[in-house]
């Protein structure tokens, strides 16, 4: 980690939301799924999320480092049709040893549709690859 990776780190990220995104597309096999309505699923939501607190980590982690969410505490107050941006704002609010905390928010047009905390680790790469390795049958990591 570089000694800018410190609190107060910032992100804005948006995302207009693609049809594919909605909660009928999440799991197309699972029938409760496809037959609920057609707004933002929670589970891209948190997805979105991430990407967006590893936008806010560029430039800030050493050559091999990655982040991988570890807990994530939002709330999804309201729906998001698809057509809609989705305007995400993140802040590093602590840094304990390799945890990351977040503060989020994330609204659309009309309202407020998410707030809450994620937490990430910062990993080495080729250290959590020989790990993950170890975890396989065959001793290969997926492709």
């Amino acid at each position: 980690m570089r000694p800018t990776l410190q609190p107060k780190l910032t992100a804005r990220a948006t995302y207009t939301v693609p049809i594919e995104r909605t909660v009928p597309h999440l799991l197309p096999e699972a029938g409760h799924f496809t037959q609920m309505p057609q707004v933002l699923a929670t589970g891209y939501l948190v997805g979105l999320v991430e990407w967006a607190c590893m936008q806010a980590l560029d430039g800030h982690l050493d050559d091999g480092e990655r982040t991988l969410g570890i807990h994530v505490d939002l709330s999804h107050e309201a729906p998001t049709p698809p057509g809609q941006t989705l305007t995400i704002d993140v802040e590093l609010a602590e840094v304990a040893g390799r945890i990351l905390t977040f503060g989020v928010t994330a609204s659309d047009e009309a309202a407020v549709v998410c707030r809450g905390t994620h937490q990430r680790a910062v990993i080495d790469l080729d250290r959590f690859e020989s790990m993950l390795s170890a975890r396989t049958a065959d001793g290969q990591v997926p492709a």
